[in-house]
């Protein structure tokens, strides 16, 4: 997940930015207050480049704390980690120019590798060490004498602009992320019975999917923002971990209910009141104001329509499809009521958090999806376009030429693991470009003439105070930072400012031709196709069901499940590349978690010591059937038995047995086998 879209899922809605809301300019003033003071502090420690300290603070700016120290920590580490690759890089092979841009060309390659591979704020500070060596090492060519104190001097930049942001996010009106997760999990939780709602009365579809894919993301965000708060305060680890556990709950209910919308109709009259009070109790939920302000009495109502999902109905009258249709039904209307009673008392835990004995700290494992083929692609693109441009400054000597080998590969290693690459560079090069000209009239004309950091206050507060609110505003974030942080750096602002266009237009057409080229790079250079993306993952999710059936050790739900929501958030973004041809795809996806949870439901199966050996061993064989099934069949072959037979043994089941466990077997297996007829394109083997 991308920072810009973290921003929006935790900031409340905005409308736009020529109405800012009182947090917008909240944010806005304490960003450039933050930046004034970093700069001042510049000024006063003599400083060579003051303006790092400023752009700084508008590099790791953000809505909630958590996330400026996050980034804050992550810029740090990573500017630390560059400015060592640099030093050792320089005074090992800069008697060689051609070996010194090769090493460098090559660490860049790396560090985006390790980026692609990573999550923000992580993939942030990965990138930084990469293009940061090249900040430093490049100014310090042909002097390799002097390439320590410019990593000292960055280092000391950056660290003022560190904790500017640092402070003043956290002291001045701040916005925590603590308070972040539960505004998110309680709109989460109204947004999940808004679904449950819909589902049951089988609403608008793509309403439906609209609010399922929301419901994904939130979840993804729920994870990240953990972290933040516990960067905010230590003691927020103690509800850390209630956190972490309602996230897995979170998920197991969102799978419970996509299922309800794909059984809604009740077969047997048994499941009527049940059913209709559940739909009741969601319908009541979604519309209540202020509804989770006390969770006891819904609480209380799940808990006992969980109680009714467990027991047996009349089955007399059933034909043996119905009592599998029937069970299918009670075990998924049980499942929802269990995981949204247990997601809202995780919310409780959050508000009055209690400390736990570390037996009960049982956690769900929570696991994200690695894509490590694009991550190459990404290295080797960074690295081969950073190369190709060293060798021509090299070739041509033209001293400029510096600036664009920086900036080509700055855009091509922070910019590489984005769904589309070439729009967030565009953006970026919008807002440089934008920058360009208040730059010129404010660090050319005005400041030569009015020179002191009072008329310096005065030009550029009414500049940058605007492009925060566009920063706290998702639609025009990219635009907006891209514009605050090249606006600074074009300034180049220092106490005595003079009027010298040559170098400056010098300087700037060098920035802006090295974001071009890398944005040529996105499009000529190993280009992402989103179908081949798209089909990637899908057969890592098959694979993962493969794994499911075979493997001898069962894996934990949790760590299944989460994978395969962070997949699915990893599909959206390509999907919409697509246009509606990628639908079928993400539904497939989605139905493939419900075959995932049912796979682990036959898996316990075969453990309980009630089910006979027999069907143990025609478990096992349908799971095996159904692995080579996944693995092996190709798109528009016609499936195996082993989805007839599972059909087929559903009903054999039913027929021979009444007990519950034994139906719960047949209908996991009518799931299975609905699951995949409903989306024979998805759990065939693909391309990739």
């Amino acid at each position: 997940m991308t920072w810009t879209r973290l921003k929006e899922l935790v900031e409340t809605p905005l409308s736009d930015l020529t109405q800012p809301t009182r947090s917008d300019w909240i944010f806005a003033l304490r960003t450039v207050s933050a930046g004034l003071i970093a700069l001042l502090l510049a000024y006063g420690l003599k400083l060579d480049h003051p303006q790092w300290a400023m752009m700084t603070v508008f590099i790791v700016a953000q809505p909630v704390a958590g996330m400026v120290l996050a980034k804050g920590f992550y810029r740090l580490i990573g500017t630390l980690a560059g400015g060592l690759a640099a030093v050792g890089i320089t005074l090992v092979f800069g008697i060689n120019p051609w070996l010194l841009v090769t090493i460098l060309a090559l660490w860049i390659g790396v560090c985006t590798l390790v980026s692609s591979l990573l999550r923000n704020p992580e993939a942030y500070g990965a990138a930084l060490a990469g293009y940061t060596a090249m900040i430093i090492a490049l100014p310090a060519f042909g002097q390799p004498h002097v390439v320590v104190d410019l990593a000292i001097a960055r280092c000391a930049e950056i660290v003022i602009g560190i904790v500017c942001a640092g402070v003043t996010s956290r002291l001045i009106l701040p916005k925590l992320a603590a308070d972040a997760i539960i505004s998110r999990l309680k709109r989460s939780i109204l947004d999940l019975a808004e679904y449950a709602s819909g589902a049951f009365s089988g609403g608008d579809p793509a309403g439906l999917a609209a609010l399922q894919r929301k419901l994904i993301t939130d979840a993804q965000t729920l994870a990240e923002m953990r972290t933040y708060a516990r960067l905010e305060a230590p003691s927020f680890a103690t509800r850390a971990h209630p956190v972490r556990r309602t996230i897995g709950q979170l998920l197991w209910a969102l799978s419970a209910a996509r299922a309800l919308h794909s059984h809604r109709r009740p077969k047997n009259a048994a499941l009527i009141p049940m059913r209709t009070e559940l739909k009741a109790f969601v319908g009541e939920l979604a519309t209540t104001p202020g509804a989770l302000d006390d969770t006891a009495p819904w609480v209380g109502r799940l808990d006992a329509i969980a109680g009714k999902a467990k027991e047996m109905p009349s089955l007399s009258d059933d034909t043996s499809e119905d009592t599998v249709g029937t069970i299918t039904r009670l075990t998924i209307a049980g499942d929802f009521a269990e995981a949204l009673k247990q997601v809202m008392r995780g919310l409780d835990a959050l508000r009055s958090p209690v400390s736990r004995k570390s037996s009960e700290r049982s956690q769900p494992a929570l696991v994200v999806h690695r894509d490590y083929q694009a991550a190459w692609r990404n290295a080797v693109r960074a690295a081969l376009a950073t190369l190709l441009v060293a060798i021509f400054w090299l070739t041509t000597k033209w001293s400029e030429a510096a600036g664009t080998v920086i900036l080509v590969a700055v855009v091509s290693s922070l910019f590489a693991a984005r769904p589309d690459p070439v729009q967030s560079a565009w953006g970026f090069f919008t807002g440089t470009l934008i920058a360009l000209p208040f730059a010129f009239l404010v660090g050319q004309v005005a400041l030569p003439a009015l020179p002191g950091f009072g008329w310096f206050t005065l030009f550029v507060v009414p500049i940058l105070v605007p492009a925060a609110l566009g920063m706290a505003n998702p639609r025009h974030v990219g635009v907006a930072t891209a514009f605050a942080i090249n606006f600074l750096a074009f300034l180049s602002p220092h106490q005595q400012m003079i009027y010298d266009p040559g170098p400056f237009f010098a300087g700037s057409a060098s920035i802006l031709v090295g974001i071009l080229i890398a944005i040529g790079v996105f499009i000529v250079v190993l280009p992402a196709n989103p179908w081949v993306t798209i089909e990637r993952i899908s057969q890592a999710m098959r694979e993962d069901l493969a794994r499911l059936c075979l493997h001898e050790r069962i894996p934990r739900r949790s760590a299944f499940e989460s994978l395969a929501y962070d997949r699915i958030n990893q599909l959206m973004p390509r999907v919409q590349q697509t246009g509606r041809k990628g639908d079928p795809m993400l539904a497939g996806s989605i139905a493939a978690v419900t075959v995932g949870l049912e796979v682990l439901r036959l898996r316990d199966a075969q453990l309980n010591s009630a089910v006979p050996h027999e069907t143990v061993g025609s478990i096992g064989n349908f799971l095996r059937g159904l692995a080579r099934e996944l693995l092996f069949r190709r798109p528009g072959e016609p499936p195996t038995a082993t989805i007839a037979v599972a059909r087929q043994y559903a009903v054999s089941i039913a027929e021979r047995s009444d007990r519950l466990e034994m139906l719960q077997i047949a209908a996991s297996l009518r799931i299975i086998a609905a699951a995949i007829e409903d989306h024979p394109d998805f759990f065939a083997k693909g391309r990739v």
